[in-house]
């Protein structure tokens, strides 16, 4: 699975999904952009954009994009708070669909 990693995400999060093509937002030459804007740039060339943006949800129409959003809900976003949600979020990328937003964490 191609995944984009959200610049509010630790760059570590990157070598605790080896099986999936990682790339961050700063990698990709994205930082700065709005939500709106950097969901489009990835629609076409990724799966699935990780992040820890809560409010995203409420900020953008989701079903419009080809690619599915998957929002970390942890007490903090370092490693530390994130690693526990790993085992989730393996699982869930499995079964992940385009156009849909899926919460891991402590609020799913």
């Amino acid at each position: 699975m191609r995944i984009l990693l959200d610049e509010s995400l630790p760059q570590e999060l990157q070598d605790e999904l080896p099986d999936h093509s990682v790339t961050t937002v700063r990698e990709s030459g994205w930082s700065g952009l709005k939500n709106g804007d950097l969901l489009r740039h990835a629609a076409d060339r990724f799966d699935v954009f990780v992040t820890a943006d809560q409010n995203l949800q409420f900020q953008q129409n989701l079903s419009k994009l080809p690619i599915a959003v998957l929002v970390l809900v942890a007490p903090s976003n370092r490693m530390e708070a994130l690693r526990p949600l790993l085992p989730n979020l393996l699982s869930t990328l499995i079964a992940l669909r385009p156009r849909t937003l899926v919460r891991v964490g402590a609020k799913e």
